[in-house]
């Protein structure tokens, strides 16, 4: 059984790589805009804080550390916050890309996505007609032939760099494949409990969003893992409380965000990363279950400290 606790942990990520800024006037894209939303959630009981970058004028990801930089220093000053950098980027990017902003900023807690796979962002098409940016269009439509790409050489490099900045992971997992990957790594010494899994569920080219995926993804972590990792879910799209409920029961933690979702319900956006986080927490209290603060989750999971980081 994974290590769990009354206190549970809500990672939200802030913007992400999937959506794009023509799909919702609320997706956080400029430095300040990232800024304010992150405080938000983080007031309204986020304890960890998923951070990509945008490129203010077009709202495109950048991996640039720059652009980090440009909201990381507040971040760390205004919220107690764990901050999480994303090392998955845009699947349009390469490795080195991905990896320049944990391994020069050397945050408490990076992303890993946990192998290759297909990566199918394409279906919004049917939902989202009008875009303000060509490159919107375009990062849709080229999923239809894109692989993300994690070889066990690019995981071992990503590691193998972190570790060396004392950086914990989320390990994506989108499959029972990756947990499996996961486990390799694991008998290697290269990842050490406690470690935080983060299975994802919902997005075309992983495994899908049903009640028997979640629950035979947390079999196969529990057979594996037993006692070292701490379980968490990310539900894509309409799927994120839906899931969020299922694990939350069995005390596992939750991931919320419009990274995720751009939804508070059928039909109607979410106006802020703050929003979902809030609707989370309500989950939470109904079971008797509380959030965990940042504090608690630098214990839960071991990390160094916000005073360790290169920001």
């Amino acid at each position: 059984m994974p290590r769990t606790s009354r206190k549970i942990i809500i990672s939200c990520a802030i913007t992400g790589a999937i959506h794009t800024p023509s799909m919702s006037k609320h997706l956080p894209v400029t430095p300040q805009e990232i800024i304010d939303d992150s405080l938000a959630a983080a007031e309204a009981g986020a304890t960890i804080l998923h951070l990509h970058a945008r490129d203010p004028e077009t709202g495109r990801p950048t991996q640039d550390p720059d652009t980090f930089r440009a909201f990381l220093p507040q971040l760390k000053q205004r919220t107690g916050a764990v901050l999480n950098l994303t090392t998955g980027g845009s699947p349009h990017m390469t490795v080195e890309e991905r990896m320049r902003p944990a391994a020069e900023l050397k945050p408490e807690v990076a992303s890993l996505n946990m192998g290759s796979m297909n990566f199918g962002l394409f279906p919004m098409l049917n939902r989202f007609k009008e875009f303000e940016h060509e490159w919107e269009r375009q990062h849709l439509e080229n999923s239809r032939d894109l692989v993300f790409k994690n070889t066990f050489l690019d995981i071992e490099h990503i590691l193998t760099t972190g570790n060396a900045n004392g950086t914990r992971f989320e390990f994506e997992c989108y499959d029972t494949s990756h947990l499996y990957t996961l486990a390799h790594f694991v008998d290697r010494g290269l990842v050490m409990a406690p470690f935080l899994v983060q299975t994802v569920f919902g997005l075309l080219g992983g495994i899908g969003a049903h009640p028997e995926d979640v629950a035979h993804m947390k079999r196969t972590a529990d057979r594996l893992f037993g006692d070292d990792y701490v379980w968490s879910v990310l539900g894509a799209g309409r799927n994120q409380m839906p899931i969020a409920a299922q694990a939350a029961a069995q005390g596992g933690n939750l991931r919320v965000g419009l990274e995720d979702s751009l939804w508070i319900s059928p039909g109607k956006l979410a106006e802020s990363n703050a929003d979902q986080v809030r609707k989370a927490r309500d989950l939470l209290q109904g079971l008797s279950l509380e959030v965990a603060t940042p504090d608690e989750a630098r214990e839960m999971l071991e990390l160094k400290g916000a005073s360790d980081v290169a920001f």
